[in-house]
């Protein structure tokens, strides 16, 4: 069986009251299709509550709070949008480290709409190439960050979208980011642990030959094999 493109990867997903509905649900679907195994990461326990623009939303579950999230067990970072949301993330440092931490990194991190906010409360946009929501172009110039109006802005490890409508594009990129950091599988590892035993043996039986041949301890055994009585 095809291994998915994403199996064995931790996805964290950084969302608070108030984000997109379509920004968080699509790509995670996306992600946890690709078989990733995804965590919603929140400021408050329980549920978090969505928005489809300015209409109430879904409730989405938290699996881990912020400040008990460790994000070297992660291996990427999804970012949504919404109006509410990123605000509500920006004003906690204990948010800010986090995604500060993932940058350090260099892990990926794939952002889409006004979830650019939270990379520019934590001082990370300057000298960046990225998209977001039209609406926060100025906030993000104005931190330093270089703007394009764009479906998808790939810029070394991030990700960046303008907002729903660029959702089929932004599934693809970021996929094909967080592909980049998947860990081997079990199976691909034995595979490549059992392909390095076989060149290593291929190697130790060359070097033995070239011994045998062309060194002095060589011609001593060959001078040696060659006197030896046969029956």
């Amino acid at each position: 069986m095809a291994r998915t493109k994403l199996e064995g990867l931790r996805v964290a997903v950084l969302a608070a009251d108030g984000f997109e509905q379509v920004e968080l649900t699509v790509p995670m679907k996306e992600l946890r299709r690709q078989g990733a195994v995804v965590e919603v990461v929140s400021i408050r326990p329980g549920q978090i509550k969505g928005m489809h623009l300015i209409f109430p939303g879904k409730k989405v579950r938290v699996d881990r709070l912020v400040e008990h999230a460790d994000p070297e067990v992660y291996d990427a970072l999804l970012l949504p949008g919404g109006f509410v949301n990123p605000d509500l993330l920006r004003q906690n440092e204990q948010v800010l480290e986090f995604v500060r931490a993932f940058d350090r990194s260099e892990k990926p991190i794939a952002v889409i709409c006004h979830g650019l906010w939270v990379l520019a409360s934590a001082d990370l946009v300057r000298g960046r190439r990225l998209t977001s929501w039209p609406g926060i172009k100025d906030d993000l110039t104005n931190a330093g960050a270089d703007w394009f109006d764009a479906p998808v802005v790939r810029d070394r490890n991030w990700v960046s979208s303008r907002g729903p409508q660029d959702l089929k594009a932004f599934k693809a990129a970021m996929v094909e980011l967080f592909a980049e950091r998947t860990p081997l599988a079990p199976k691909e590892i034995k595979r490549q642990s059992a392909k390095g035993r076989w060149l290593l043996g291929g190697m130790l039986l060359a070097a033995a030959g070239y011994a045998l041949h062309r060194t002095p301890v060589g011609d001593m055994v060959r001078k040696q094999l060659s006197s030896t009585p046969t029956s």
